[in-house]
């Protein structure tokens, strides 16, 4: 799997971070199914598998150089910094699409889950019994998902430990959207919008040299927050590749149709036609503008063709199809 790599492929694997990123913190999308379409799935589970007792016992006895080989330390270097550099730019650029254009952003992610159904699909092989069946598995869990009722905010430091391990999720699994399950959990908003913009606020306060920042419990708080999230996400990526190479070793065509299942159903999720739907103060939900705006969560519809919106929209469906399209094209010239 290791290898040297040219500036461009640093480049472009810092890059591939950054979809991925994004992908992470938009509800509905995995970035697993990014880095599946983009060629670097394997090589992913691959490296978080060699985060072991073996890496461990290399960096106690300070055989530092060993241990950043032995877990492929560049290359998920440069993933993981695309990814969390993602979090403070790109994923900023897809908030503000989502405000003012809702509709045609979920609906070019749609288009690029089709595509990559698609992608994903085409090199499967022989579609026995065993992989019809655990395609329909993956596709029904995926489906079930997508129509459960989030749950209220907890901060509970044990809690937000486990929402770091399922919602790392989305990165290991694709198809499985981890800022999704974060919302069921009810955590979505604490953990990825207010706490990473309060970690911006304070590392920004600092570099300016403003330290009066970390005597405000609140942000104090916040800091425990995502520090034990991070910590919670470290240990899920860890286990859940170990768990997964494990499978994949033996089971991979019948791994790989859960997984076509999975992004299948999260196109339940991703539905573009769909209203907003508001937390009342009594803790119901209602889909009249009487509360907070539950931005992830939805009722969907059918939508009404003779608008020209939806055409509109179907027309960044298209777009979407088209992009995977174009990248499993450009992947098969370079073979």
């Amino acid at each position: 799997m290791q290898r040297e790599r040219t500036f461009l492929q640093k480049t472009n694997l810092f890059l591939k971070g950054l979809a991925m990123g994004a992908a992470n913190k938009v509800p509905g999308v995995s970035g697993g199914t990014v880095s599946f379409v983009f060629g670097f799935y394997e090589e992913l589970i691959y490296s978080f598998r060699k985060v072991n007792l073996v890496a461990l016992k290399l960096l106690l006895n300070g055989r530092f150089r060993s241990f950043f080989k032995y877990i492929n330390a560049q290359f998920l270097t440069l993933i993981m910094a695309g990814s969390i550099f993602s979090y403070f730019s790109i994923s900023l650029v897809l908030d503000y699409f989502l405000k003012h254009y809702e509709l045609y952003v979920w609906s070019w992610f749609f288009g690029m889950i089709i595509g990559s159904i698609y992608y994903i699909g085409k090199d499967f092989g022989e579609w026995n019994t065993k992989n019809i069946i655990s395609l329909i598995i993956g596709a029904s869990v995926g489906i079930g998902i997508s129509f459960l009722t989030p749950a209220g905010e907890n901060d509970n430091l044990w809690f937000v430990f486990i929402c770091g391990i399922i919602g790392v999720s989305g990165m290991t699994l694709p198809g499985l959207s981890g800022s999704f399950i974060l919302i069921l959990m009810g955590n979505y908003v604490l953990l990825l919008v207010d706490s990473v913009n309060e970690l911006l606020f304070v590392f920004t306060n600092l570099l300016s040299g403003n330290f009066e920042v970390l005597s405000d419990p609140e942000k104090i708080r916040y800091l425990k927050i995502i520090s034990v999230f991070t910590l919670g996400s470290a240990f899920g990526l860890v286990s859940i590749s170990h768990v997964l190479g494990y499978v994949l070793k033996r089971w991979n065509s019948i791994v790989t149709a859960v997984i076509i299942g999975f992004i299948t159903g999260s196109l339940g999720i991703v539905w573009p036609w769909k209203k907003a739907v508001y937390l009342t103060n009594n803790g119901n939900f209602s889909l009249d503008k009487s509360g907070n705006k539950i931005i992830e969560n939805y009722s969907r519809f059918i939508p009404d063709f003779s608008n020209l919106e939806t055409w509109f929209a179907i027309f960044y469906i298209v777009i979407g199809i088209a992009l995977i399209l174009i990248i499993d094209y450009y992947g098969r010239k370079k073979k």
